[in-house]
């Protein structure tokens, strides 16, 4: 543990100049006299270090001094591949490996190097949602990487059931994490936060040759769009009501953009759009409130017309006391 805290505090004070004895101490949870001990030592191995008193001294490296000894360990130089998302990686329990990992990066690379990381961050979760991670994250993750056989009671409508898989991947969207798993020789996927119990088994598995997880993603994320939405609506959408459209989706957008006629002298357009084949669908349309009359088909209008009736109804009706 020293020996790591004495190489971490070299390459934090070669990648930012000069720090205080208390944001060190801070920065690795130890008090600052533990923090002056650990100067004395790395002065003791050779290294010009330099501790400077006043209002704005602190802690220096001499001359612009600067190690080589950065090499990385397998598992810090693997979550460099989540560098960009530090959130996720600490739902999966490499935030410390991967905090390691890019300080030894920004430690080796040139002066000025780490600045696309001041300038630019990856936040993939949507606004105003905090997505259930599952606690069973970590596990799952572990079983993935160590390709172990995992045993799931998941969760799926009103019950649970237990499955046996084998984990090959795991997959951000959203800022929900969903398991892509082989079971009964087919390629499924799972919600990790509708994991209710998880177990990972001693037996392995032979992942399946060429098996390709950004592929499969692509393919089946699409696929799954197209069966959700496997109905047509034809809409009017006032001009304020197709500024709105974005909240139903990139898919919904992009038939509106493609299919929408000229506006009328009211401002308003009719488009064809997919919507999904149950009650979700007018669920749906009621985010753009009264900027939204369904035409077509029947069905889908009446359904709508008796949802704003039971509203109707429920609003009209007294306050409870």
């Amino acid at each position: 543990m020293l020996a790591s805290r004495l190489l971490s505090i070299l390459m934090l004070l070669q990648t930012r100049g000069r720090m205080t004895a208390p944001a060190l101490a801070e920065e690795f949870e130890v008090s600052v006299r533990t923090i002056y001990r650990d100067i004395d030592e790395l002065s003791g191995a050779g290294i010009p270090v330099i501790a400077d008193r006043g209002r704005n001294g602190g802690i220096r490296l001499e001359g612009g001094y600067r190690t080589k000894l950065t090499g990385m360990t397998a598992s810090e130089a693997e979550t460099l591949f989540l560098a960009g998302l530090p959130g996720p990686a600490a739902e999966l329990g490499l935030a410390e490996l991967l905090a390691t990992a890019r300080l030894k990066l920004a430690a080796a690379l040139p002066a000025g190097a780490e600045r696309i990381a001041a300038r630019f961050h990856l936040d993939p979760a949507g606004w105003f949602s905090a997505p259930p991670v599952g606690e069973f994250l970590p596990l799952v993750a572990q079983a993935v990487w160590n390709e172990r056989c995992l045993k799931i009671r998941y969760r799926r409508g009103g019950s649970l059931e237990w499955r046996k898989l084998h984990p090959l991947g795991l997959v951000l969207k959203g800022g929900n994490w969903y398991l892509v798993a082989e079971r009964s020789g087919s390629l499924r996927t799972y919600r990790v936060g509708a994991i209710a119990e998880a177990q990972v088994l001693e037996a392995g598995f032979v992942r399946p040759k060429g098996f390709d997880l950004a592929g499969y993603w692509t393919s089946s994320s699409r696929e799954y769009e197209r069966s959700v939405y496997g109905r047509k609506a034809e809409l009017r959408l006032s001009s304020r009501g197709r500024g709105m459209i974005a909240l139903l989706g990139s898919y919904v957008l992009e038939a509106v953009e493609s299919t929408a006629s000229p506006p009328d002298a009211q401002g308003w357009v009719r488009c064809t759009v997919p919507v999904e084949a149950t009650d979700f669908g007018v669920q749906e349309l009621m985010l753009l409130g009264e900027e939204v009359e369904i035409l077509a088909p029947a069905a889908l209008r009446a359904q709508m017309a008796q949802m704003l009736h039971r509203m109707h109804a429920i609003h009209k009706r007294p306050l409870p006391e």
